[in-house]
């Protein structure tokens, strides 16, 4: 499978329409609620009405686009590195582990998942960040390297269900564990505040800026790792360089949302559907496609059974599970996942 062609004019355009999108999505976000759609312009005159927006609505729209960009770039990441277009953020059993760490640290700690001061926020991050990495590093040594795709892929589920066994039972020791990690589970935006949207926002910038200049090696593994050896590649620490910037995504995100589905996936998969890129713009273009997919759940998550709120976790699920559906239909499925 050989690397992309970069065509220039067509993703510079398709970059501009992303951000158009991502900038309506803000105004949209900001402007819609449980009450219906209000006028912008009338902050001025409601002061109940501009404290709402400016401290619930527009960090939770700004929320839901980072943490569809970390998706994003976490899903082009987890699919270059190891060479198979159906994977996704979670494969490795990460989420899990990011969901056993924020579990232990609400246990131990006693605060609740929906509490919005920086520190808990930190805290919580820096938890699901050490249990995604463990997560990834079980699944690696169960695996005995990146060798074996199927037993790679084999790891990840073994890891993953005894991990999502190993939280459960922690929440049936604490049931106010339980009961703030209900909405957890199901993936939501609606306790993003400031401080989580800024977290997420940092982290993303952080992720882009180191991974994006690795492009150059996801080019090189898609050849093959002797190809990638010959171009005077250190595999070995690049691997672990994004394996880390990987799960550090899917730390920040998990810990702020919860876990959502099909983001990840699906990003990397639209991008390709409409231009031919190489990693590097690929790792930015995903980002800016998941931050669309986000931030339109997100939206519609509101809308559709108003005023009440659905889970974005679940809509993502179901739209996702539904694209992914079509795909295997009307696309061929080589032997390696060329086909998609």
């Amino acid at each position: 499978m050989s690397p992309p062609i970069d065509q220039s004019k067509s993703v510079a355009q398709l970059m501009c329409f992303m951000c158009i999108c991502c900038l309506l999505l803000l105004y949209g976000g900001v402007s819609i609620g449980s009450t219906g759609i209000v006028n912008l312009a009338d902050l001025s005159k409601d002061p109940a009405l501009t404290s709402i927006v400016w401290e619930i609505r527009l960090p939770r729209t700004l929320g839901s686009l980072f943490c569809g960009a970390l998706l994003g770039l976490s899903g082009a990441l987890a699919q270059g590195l190891f060479r198979n277009p159906l994977a996704d953020p979670y494969l490795l059993g990460s989420a899990s582990g990011a969901t056993l760490g924020v579990v232990s640290a609400l246990a131990m700690w006693g605060v609740s998942q929906s509490g919005g001061h920086w520190l808990t926020r930190l805290g919580l991050t820096g938890a699901a960040f050490v249990g995604a990495v463990l997560a990834v590093c079980l699944t690696l040594v169960l695996a005995k390297g990146f060798q074996h795709t199927f037993r790679l892929l084999l790891a990840g589920v073994v890891v993953g269900v005894v991990l999502g066994a190993t939280s459960s039972f922690v929440m049936l020791l604490d049931p106010e564990v339980m009961q703030s990690m209900q909405i957890f589970m199901l993936g939501s935006t609606a306790y993003v505040g400031w401080n989580a949207a800024f977290l997420m926002g940092l982290g993303w910038v952080f992720c882009i800026s180191i991974s994006a200049p690795l492009g150059r090696f996801l080019d090189g593994l898609s050849l093959g790792e002797f190809t990638a050896l010959s171009l005077g590649l250190n595999i070995t620490a690049l691997r672990a360089v994004l394996i880390a910037i990987l799960s550090l995504a899917v730390g920040l995100s998990v810990a702020q949302t919860g876990l959502i589905a099909f983001v990840g996936l699906a990003s990397p998969h639209l991008v390709r559907s409409m231009v031919k890129v190489t990693h590097t713009r690929l790792l930015l273009l995903s980002s800016l496609v998941g931050a669309v997919l986000m931030g339109s759940a997100d939206v519609l998550a509101r809308l559709l059974i108003a005023p009440r709120e659905l889970p974005v976790g679940v809509l993502t699920a179901v739209l996702g599970g539904g694209y992914l559906l079509w795909l295997m239909q009307t696309r061929h499925f080589s032997r390696n996942g060329d086909g998609l």
